[in-house]
């Protein structure tokens, strides 16, 4: 995939990275900005649970990449008081690599599987009696000897987190007693993570500034984030350190993030569709084929955004723009020969 500094997936290659983005991670509710209707929900299930003295029951989170799913699991794990132990679904392979993970589980303690919808179907399968019953079913030896042998497990939690619900087996998805979706967040939330990033950075940023980032962020803390440190490293070089709205705006147009958080690869697309297809509708294949982009990149870190801020369509035949894409791209509907009633 494209290097792009507004990239929502996470970049687990850089190890100072990763370490930064857990120290900018909230630990608890109260430190946790937005996601106001789950954060109640999970109160409620938490404070029951805790109440009678038991693990809170299974939970699926889903959901756009970079917009706190990990985080919530162990904001849920410190509020409950427990162990998280993470994974994901590319990381467990086979039923054996589970089996290591869930027997050396504690009771009451969080087992978070990210992408969980990659779990290959061997490994789901042994999952389901884990969830519903705690009872792991392995089989020892092969062929006419072969038997079966039911170990007991501990009364633990399973978080998943996913990108792709409608992935997800229906048996697998069936057995998590609460499952919610993460929304975008606002732009005023944004605004307030970046303002309690800075100040976990030591970093001065005026409050015009922080809006400036907020509005560029593509509502997505994860974006936030990485937006504020390398506009940091600008006020560093460039400036005295300090993020004003003259600094973040020459740091913002080095990195070619315009006013609506689009960066060049976003705009590609959408010119693209206007140029070639006049302006859509055109088939998610064949506009991976125009972009030289894999289709599930253009589905999972392309497409949500640009829906979501009513760029982009998607209809039965296909993906199109709207007016509000050639305004923004400072085009005309005439100049591509587009027919009124696509947009």
């Amino acid at each position: 995939m494209i290097d792009r500094i507004v990239n929502t997936g996470a970049d687990v290659d850089d190890q100072q990275e990763v370490e930064l983005e857990n120290t900018l991670r909230p630990k608890d509710f109260a430190n946790y900005i937005g996601q106001e209707r789950l954060k109640k929900n999970l109160q409620l299930a938490i404070a029951a649970a805790k109440k009678r003295g038991e693990p809170i029951d299974h939970i699926l989170l889903y959901g756009p990449p970079g917009l706190g799913k990990t985080t919530m699991a162990s904001v849920i794990a410190n509020e409950m008081g427990a162990n998280i132990r993470i994974t994901s679904g590319p990381a467990v392979e086979r039923a054996g690599d589970l089996a290591s993970l869930l027997t050396n589980l504690q009771d009451g303690d969080i087992l978070f599987i990210d992408e969980i919808h990659r779990l290959p179907r061997t490994v789901e399968e042994v999952l389901y009696s884990a969830m519903e019953d705690f009872k792991l079913d392995i089989m020892l030896g092969k062929g006419p000897s072969a038997r079966s042998l039911r170990l007991d497990l501990p009364k633990f939690t399973i978080i998943g987190a996913t990108t792709r619900t409608g992935a997800l087996a229906a048996p697998l998805r069936d057995r998590f007693g609460l499952i919610h979706r993460l929304e975008f967040y606002t732009p005023d939330e944004v605004q307030q993570i970046i303002e309690r990033a800075a100040n976990i950075l030591d970093v001065k940023i005026e409050k015009a500034a922080a809006q400036e980032l907020a509005q560029r962020a593509r509502l997505t803390p994860r974006i936030a984030n990485r937006l504020l440190k390398r506009v940091r490293d600008y006020a560093d070089v460039n400036g005295d350190g300090i993020i004003d709205t003259v600094i973040s705006r020459k740091a913002l147009e080095l990195l070619e993030i315009d006013d609506l958080g689009l960066d060049p690869a976003d705009r590609m697309l959408l010119e693209k569709i206007i140029e070639h297809y006049n302006g859509g509708p055109v088939g998610i294949e064949t506009l991976a084929a125009l972009t030289a982009e894999e289709r599930g990149t253009l589905e999972d870190f392309i497409e949500p955004y640009l829906m979501q801020i009513g760029l982009l369509e998607r209809t039965p035949r296909g993906r199109k723009v709207t007016l509000k894409t050639y305004k923004h791209l400072g085009r005309s509907p005439m100049q591509s020969d587009s027919q009124p009633s696509l947009l």
